[in-house]
């Protein structure tokens, strides 16, 4: 049986990969901020035998490193790097604190994830390291300005993200980095287009299609590239 690791798992996105991961046979590693207040995860967990919470704060790298000194004879099939957050930002209104912190959790945490999960993943038979970013990530896309410290590090997690795609490739190690669309959750507002079931559901087809072939792309839920 596979397992994957989702970060950010107690609520939206992540909630909703564990769900699905779970109904696929996975074994799945359910990694939140506060177990205690996660109450939809402990509930889906008691109607689950293959589901296991962990507490992990990914600003926090030596709780990063005790998670995977916890977890070191596990096999990490596939990697998710979900947990991020959204700072609203103007020209004139920023504030750099929270701009740090965005890097820190957006851009810096998932690299310190996936480093630090390297052994884990390398030992696995699926080798798929995936990290949820937006296509207001994309350089080419931002017609509208604004959202500085949101775009800025997302567009730096994509950039890493392809660096990753040439130095893990030789570990037989593929990436994708995914847009899950505008999806109706806490931090996408309630206009989105589309819900976290199927954005979610469209995420894992293109997960399940990555190899090494076309790994390093940058794609949308439904499949469609993205222009970096």
């Amino acid at each position: 049986m596979n397992t994957v690791l989702i970060t950010g798992a107690n609520r939206g996105l992540g909630y909703e990969f564990v769900k699905q991961y779970s109904q696929k046979g996975f074994n799945v590693i359910a990694c939140c901020r506060n177990i205690i207040e996660a109450k939809d995860l402990k509930e889906l967990l008691e109607n689950s035998n293959n589901i296991r919470i962990y507490e992990l704060d990914v600003g926090d790298i030596k709780k990063i490193k005790n998670l995977s000194l916890e977890l070191q004879d596990k096999k990490i099939d596939v990697l998710i790097n979900n947990a991020g957050i959204y700072r609203s930002s103007t020209v004139g209104n920023i504030n750099y604190d929270e701009w740090i912190e965005s890097f820190r959790i957006n851009t810096i945490a998932p690299y310190q994830i996936v480093e630090n999960f390297l052994d884990q993943i390398i030992n696995s038979d699926l080798k798929k390291v995936i990290s949820i970013t937006s296509k207001m990530g994309s350089i080419d896309d931002n017609t509208s300005g604004g959202s500085y410290i949101y775009r800025s590090s997302k567009t730096a997690l994509n950039s890493m993200m392809r660096s990753l795609t040439h130095d893990l490739k030789n570990q037989g190690i593929a990436t994708l980095t995914l847009h899950p669309g505008w999806v109706r959750t806490d931090m996408g507002g309630p206009g989105g287009w589309i819900d976290s079931f199927e954005s979610v559901q469209g995420m894992i087809k293109q997960i399940d299609k990555l190899t090494l072939k076309n790994s390093g792309n940058y794609l949308d839920y439904a499949g469609k590239s993205i222009n970096w």
